[in-house]
């Protein structure tokens, strides 16, 4: 850090006015600011629309920012260089427990949108959109909104959940007859928006059927599907802002050039003009969706298990080695059976083979790692299903889950919101099965388990695969 470094505060940067907030946000993180905020700035219209962003999770980034007036340094990393731009767009920044701040800007009919950024795991629900009733989280925030539904006063409800703060805040619009409000989850669960809408109305009818009547005719839920790779921030990346912009930042951002968004739904409030930015509305988003789950994110999970093994650190390190990139093309071929050519697969396959062997963009493996469950079951299960109905085997997914399955057999589970799950069965004399169907039960009980379970134990890879593993010995 240089000595002559101001701290980035709007005072010091000069911001004499900021944007109206106008958007709320849930998932405070490094996607949320390269992406959402991103786009929003770069929209004609983007000085229209400011951010008012939760935490999703205590002990992060919110008060970093909010000393900085949520001002931040985005650093576009290409193969050639960086560039660095402020962004001013975040104009509220707030923690998650924040119960009163989340309460307040949901009350106003000015908020207009409610967008997330939550894990696959984040939302507590199912595939389908059910809710998780035994989790323990979801079981407490119930019960707390029961009883302040009954009350005057909602922000002193201390719900934890990202579904109890979205209906908490729901509550409270309704209250406040704010009018209607467009929420926009921006994650990685397939159809994110009929999920979420599903999750959420089946909570509310069994907390107040007013409520959820109430969601429905005031409630717009559209579904996204959201792209740009976004790694871990390090100390370097703080020094350089520094001595290149003479900005003092503790809360940079560093991504990669290309940025994608494609939306699907009504925004009964408005919604700024995202499409000037490159934001593509389209009416179905389910091919999309699954392009971006499979090719994209599929690839990066095949690559963290897979390059894990081979003990490589970085998804560039991975897409350079020859034996796990003819693993992701393996699986790509698989994939594209599924897709529609219309979606220019080829085109895409080689921009993603471009960004990935960007060995400038630190995209690590330990970080796509976690909360394998989820994105296992989203990114590479259904390709590997899709496969077996049409009566062929999938290699670069079975050798997926093999490295899966050693991984956590050896060293014990990623973080994971299905932590106690893995650990639990990892413990079992059928450990590859039972990890299997934590993933998806049809895995288990179709041929698939005995491939799986060959590459395990060492005897067979498939054709595209890693180098053959070395047998277990022992579990840890």
């Amino acid at each position: 850090m240089t000595s002559t470094s101001r701290p980035l505060t709007p005072e010091a940067f000069g911001v004499s006015s900021r944007p109206p907030t106008r958007i709320a946000h849930i998932g405070l993180g490094s996607f949320h600011r390269a992406h959402q905020v991103w786009f929003t700035a770069h929209a004609d219209d983007g000085n229209e629309w400011g951010f008012c962003s939760f935490a999703g999770r205590a002990g992060g980034l919110a008060p970093t920012l909010r000393a900085q007036g949520g001002l931040y340094t985005l650093i576009e990393r290409s193969g050639s260089g960086d560039a660095f731009e402020v962004m001013t767009n975040l104009v509220d920044v707030r923690e998650g427990t924040d119960i009163a701040a989340l309460t307040d800007v949901l009350s106003r009919s000015e908020t207009a949108v409610l967008t997330t950024t939550v894990t696959e795991a984040g939302y507590h629900l199912g595939l389908d959109g059910t809710p998780d009733l035994a989790d323990a989280h979801v079981a407490r925030d119930l019960v707390l909104l029961e009883k302040a539904l009954r009350e005057t006063h909602l922000e002193a409800c201390a719900v934890t959940t990202v579904p109890g703060r979205i209906l908490l805040g729901l509550s409270a619009r309704r209250r406040a007859g704010a009018g209607p409000i467009a929420i926009v989850p921006c994650d990685n669960v397939p159809s994110n928006g009929p999920t979420l809408q599903r999750g959420l109305t089946l909570l509310s009818q069994g907390l107040d059927a007013d409520l959820a009547a109430w969601m429905g005719d005031n409630v717009a839920f559209v579904s996204t599907s959201v792209d740009r790779i976004t790694p871990r921030i390090t100390d370097h990346d703080v020094a350089l802002v520094a001595r290149e912009t003479g900005w003092r930042d503790a809360a940079p951002v560093v991504t990669e050039p290309f940025a994608s968004w494609v939306l699907s739904g009504t925004f009964p409030a408005g919604r700024p003009r995202w499409e000037s930015a490159g934001a593509i509305v389209v009416a179905d988003i389910e091919p999309y969706e699954r392009r971006k789950l499979w090719l994209l994110n599929g690839a990066h999970s095949l690559l963290a298990y897979l390059g894990l093994e081979a003990g490589l650190r970085t998804v560039a390190e991975a897409i350079g080695d020859g034996a796990c990139r003819r693993a992701v093309e393996s699986f790509w071929t698989s994939a594209r059976r599924h897709l529609p050519e219309s979606l220019k697969l080829d085109e895409y396959c080689v921009q993603l083979v471009e960004r990935f062997a960007n060995g400038r963009i630190e995209y690590q493996l330990e970080q796509i790692a976690s909360d394998s469950v989820m994105k296992l079951r989203t990114r590479i299960a259904p390709v590997v299903v899709a496969e077996s109905h049409a009566g062929r085997e999938c290699p670069a997914g079975d050798a997926a889950l093999a490295a899966w399955v050693r991984l956590v057999a050896v060293r014990g589970s990623f973080p994971d919101a299905e932590f106690d799950a893995v650990t639990s069965r990892r413990e079992t004399t059928s450990f590859v099965t039972d990890l299997l169907a934590l993933v998806e039960p049809s895995l288990a009980e179709s041929p698939v388990a005995s491939r799986v379970a060959r590459l395990v134990e060492g005897d067979a890879i498939p054709v595209g695969a890693v180098t053959p593993f070395a047998p277990i010995s022992r579990r840890i």
